[in-house]
């Protein structure tokens, strides 16, 4: 074994599909004496600078076949890279068979993911499934006692480094590079896995891998005891990952968690139409749809504009200077919108810890997609909720039909609903919440929280009784009891729309009726845990 021992670097195999910074890195080794062979246009690269690098032909005695398909995948190749130095059997075996060892390997993949990320066909997508590098990465990976493994360009300074200072490379940074290989091999092959599964609509594989790539160590997690970190996955949906970070400080954990759940809000609702919503700990403390930005904003602060202190605001629209100077009016942490006008972007800089996401586009809220949670020992996984009301049965069950009005806002309510965490009760007037309750154990509770912080709110901006008088309810889910749609029949609601479905439906049905309100179900429910 090597013992922890400093290896040197005698022979070098290069075959990169991202040459960044490649030519710079051969032409180090070069320099130190190391033996370069190299394949294809990393062969090409690195001998028109006029450095002396071996074709892989030329080690293996065999020319590279079927496109290229097979060149690597020899025991010249691998029997120098797993060899144990000093195994003696190792050793005669490579000396019958004429093998020379390998001392460091650099390799890079097929880009597969972002193959597939362009829509590509089936048959480019497999042509683009790279083999003999995960390969060559794999042996040199698990012979890292005696080989360097590297398949990130950003660490081949460190490996010259090495080189440099103590002649070779030391353990420690040999298992370091090993980790990351196996990570790296990993993550290439899960993408590949789960792009067969959605193609082909597999979904229940009898294995899931899951990959990420590191973005960004957090400072910490939901508390400040605990390790985070953001990776990303690869899919370009429009959001906090793939957004453009215009100012401000890194966003942490909780930033990050409460800006998805407002862009997600926000990209329910039609671009042409303004619309603001306010987040705080995952969960709307105010939304609304408005003529104006401005006025979306207003309204949706007003619903609880105690709770929006220090919160997250998403937009559907870009930004102007008349919205961006009301925001930073109020403490905010975030905004995030799918652009903003130069004008808002020097109001919003003066807050200069107040971060702002621009993303391009708004996300698409009924493109699939698996959503994934830890429990102890396993993985819940399931399918993104993809739908809304707009895709679900409206049917009126009361004998008062809603107006026109009111279908517009209970719609509204419902999509809003479908983005606050169960048990859900949304009120809505005229194209803005009134009242949310969130999380609580029963649907009454619900009703009466957000009652209740109707009546604060009202009280804040001056205004008689409640905010929820002549408004309309929304509940995630179904009503179990009359109990809490008539509380929010109390609270002033005349209309309510559900997804139906509990064994009581027609008890409820017949209170609402009792007490002249509209009723409609959906058949749709959106729980959100």
């Amino acid at each position: 074994m090597s013992d922890g021992k400093v290896v040197p670097v005698k022979r070098a195999l290069l075959s990169v599909f991202d040459k960044t910074g490649m030519a710079d890195f051969a032409g180090a080794l070069a320099g130190l004496g190391v033996e370069l062979v190299s394949t294809g246009g990393t062969h090409r690269l690195i001998s028109g600078m006029g450095v002396a690098v071996r074709d892989i032909s030329d080690l293996t005695g065999f020319p590279e076949m079927m496109d290229g398909r097979v060149k690597t995948l020899h025991p010249r190749v691998h029997g120098g890279l797993l060899s144990v130095r000093d195994n003696p059997e190792h050793q005669a075996a490579m000396t019958a068979h004429g093998i020379g060892a390998i001392d460091l390997v650099a390799v890079n993949l097929y880009p597969f993911e972002e193959t597939i990320a362009r829509g590509a066909s089936w048959e480019e997508a497999i042509e683009n499934i790279d083999i003999g590098g995960p390969a060559m990465i794999r042996s040199a990976a698990k012979n890292h006692a005696y080989v360097t493994v590297v398949v990130d360009p950003s660490d081949y300074g460190p490996v010259l480094d090495a080189i440099r200072t103590t002649g070779g490379v030391p353990l420690a940074l040999r298992r370091r590079l090993a980790a990351k290989a196996y990570a790296r091999t990993a993550a290439y092959y899960a993408v590949i896995s789960d792009w067969f599964a959605r193609t082909i609509d597999y979904p229940d594989l009898p294995y899931r891998t899951f990959s990420g790539r590191l973005r960004e160590t957090l400072r910490y997690g939901e508390n400040p005891h605990q390790w985070a970190a953001f990776y990303t996955t690869g899919e370009l949906r429009p959001g906090v990952a793939t957004a453009r970070q215009v100012q401000g400080k890194s966003l942490s954990y909780n930033n990050l968690n409460d800006t998805d759940a407002a862009f997600e809000l926000v990209s329910e609702f039609d671009p042409a139409t303004p619309a603001v919503a306010i987040i705080k700990h995952a969960n709307p403390c105010g939304f609304a749809v408005a003529p104006s930005l401005i006025e979306a904003y207003r309204l949706a602060l007003r619903t609880d504009p105690v709770s929006a202190f220090g919160g997250i605001v998403a937009l559907n629209q870009t930004i102007d200077e008349a919205t961006a100077t009301e925001i930073v009016k109020v403490f905010t942490e975030v905004i995030i919108a799918p652009d903003a006008t130069e004008a808002a972007v020097a109001v919003i800089a003066a807050k200069k810890n107040l971060r702002l996401l621009l993303t391009g586009a708004l996300a698409d809220p009924k493109a699939s997609g698996l959503t994934v949670r830890s429990l102890a020992g396993g993985l819940l996984v399931q399918g993104r909720d993809d739908r809304n009301v707009d895709d679900a049965a409206f049917r009126v069950v009361t004998h008062r039909q809603p107006s026109d009005a009111e279908i517009r806002d209970l719609k509204i309510a419902m999509k809003v609903a479908k983005h606050v965490k169960s048990n859900a009760i949304i009120y809505v007037r005229d194209g803005a919440t009134v009242g949310i309750g969130a999380g609580q154990m029963s649907r009454l509770d619900s009703s009466r929280v957000a009652h209740r912080k109707a009546i604060d709110a009202a009280e804040a901006a001056g205004l008689p009784g409640a905010l929820t008088e002549g408004s309309v309810v929304a509940s995630d889910a179904f009503f179990p009891f009359p109990d809490g749609m008539l509380a929010a029949v109390e609270a002033g609601a005349t209309a309510v729309i559900q997804p139906g479905g509990s064994l009581n439906d027609d008890k409820v049905i017949a209170a609402a009726d009792a007490a002249g309100i509209a009723m409609v179900m959906t058949g749709m429910r959106h729980f959100r845990h």
